[in-house]
Parts: C-alpha cells; structure tokens; sequence
C-alpha cells in the first residue's frame, strides 16, 4: 500500500539557467486534484518549502517550478496546484476548461481529498474517470491521497474505505498527515516522479522503435549463392590437379 521510502534521496534546488556542458533535466508535470479545503496548496509547499501554512487564500491555479533529484535523478518538476471548485451531478464531474486543460498537459497527477470531508472522497473516482477519458492508453501515474490524517477526531472517511477505492481504480492509496509528517508527503511525490519517469521512458522507446528501423537480416539468397560458388570451387579444384 505504500510506497518504499525515498525521502532521504530528494533534493530540491531552484531551477538553474540552462548550461551547454550538460544534460538537460527531464521534464515532469504533475497536477493536484480535489475538492476544495483538503490541503493540496499546503500539500505542495510542505514538499517544495518542508514549511507547513495551515491556511490559504482560495487559491486560482498556481504553477510551482522547481530541479528536483530523485534518487540520483535530475527532473525539472513542475506542479499545476488546481482550484478546489469541482461540481459532481449523478456521478458525472463538471468539469471547467481550466481543469480540462490541466488533465492533457500534466504526465501525472495526485487526487487528494480529506478524510474529514466525506464530499470531497465521494469526487475521486469521478476525477479519475476523467482522467482516463482525456488519457485512455492508461499509462499515465495516479496516485490517491487522503490528507488530514492526524484529525481523527474529524474523520468521516475510513482507511478502508480509500484503500477499496483504489483497489477498484487500479491506483496506489496512502492516507497521510500534510501537517505532521514531512517524509509521508515528500514520498506522495518521489513515487508519482518515478512512476512518471518510468511512463517516459516505456513511451519513449517504443516512439524510438517506430522511427528507427530495425536492422535488416541477412540476404539468404546471397548467402546461399555464396555458399554454392565456394562449394563448387572446392569441387573443380583436384580436377585442376589431374
């Protein structure tokens, strides 16, 4: 259920001008996606900052750019934060152009809702629906998150209920506490940069193997033509000799 922990290998540094003598990073963009109130703005500044703010202006959509080294790795991360105002009628997401928009350019995305919010659980599986509509091959990393984890005294979400959920949607679940626990938010994100990494690199392969033609075989009928001219020389030979 939870990723292995990678905290201890993340780095983070602003993103440097670009250098000629060196590779470039790989580009990674991920969306946070839920209901408002849940904690996904504070969710991305504890993981870029290690700073916990407990209260936010209802925020527009804010983009967050930083380097970040991921098990030796050197990504440039970008983070699209997404405004909380999801409209679900019959099961079905209402979704903005802004929202739609932010669902084809990310590579991966978090669906955070809070376990004290029994709302914001029940717009998960319809975001995730959405998801695969807007990238039906499936191979684009979603992780769920249920924030909040240390108001227990608050709690209309169970673990169980997260942990089925997921099991249903073919995604990873982790319940965390953004305010209390550093590591279990900065593995939220490692995990969805590595599974994002490895989309990338499946993707680019098989994008490499379509351009790039496959070495050609060899001509059989060449070779047998040779084979029989080297035969047939083998053969005249000791009649040259008598």
């Amino acid at each position: 259920m939870r990723p292995p922990s990678m905290s201890g290998h993340c780095l983070l540094a602003p993103i440097p001008e670009s250098s000629s003598d060196c590779l470039p990073p790989k580009d990674i963009k991920l969306a946070v996606l839920g209901a408002g109130r849940v904690g996904k703005s504070a969710m991305i500044v504890r993981f870029l900052t290690r700073r916990f703010i407990g209260d936010y202006e209802p925020n527009t959509g804010k983009l967050y750019s930083r380097l970040v080294y991921v098990e030796g790795d050197q990504l440039s991360l970008q983070i699209q934060d997404t405004p909380g105002g999801i409209q679900v009628q019959d099961n079905l997401l209402q979704v903005a152009d802004p929202l739609s928009r932010c669902m084809q350019w990310a590579d991966g995305f978090l669906l955070v809702y809070s376990i004290t919010d029994y709302d914001s659980y029940q717009s998960i599986r319809p975001l995730y629906q959405h998801i695969r509509k807007v990238h039906p091959d499936g191979r684009v990393p979603v992780v769920i998150v249920g924030n909040k984890g240390d108001l227990l005294h608050a709690r209309q979400v169970q673990t169980r209920d997260g942990v089925q959920l997921a099991n249903e949607l073919g995604s990873l679940f982790l319940e965390i506490s953004t305010s209390e626990n550093y590591e279990d938010v900065c593995n939220v994100f490692q995990h969805l940069c590595k599974e994002v990494s490895k989309s990338h690199g499946v993707s680019g392969e098989r994008r490499r193997a379509s351009i790039i033609p496959r070495p050609r075989s060899p001509n059989m009928q060449d070779l047998k033509r040779r084979f029989k001219q080297a035969l047939s020389s083998k053969v005249k030979a000791p009649s040259a000799l008598g």
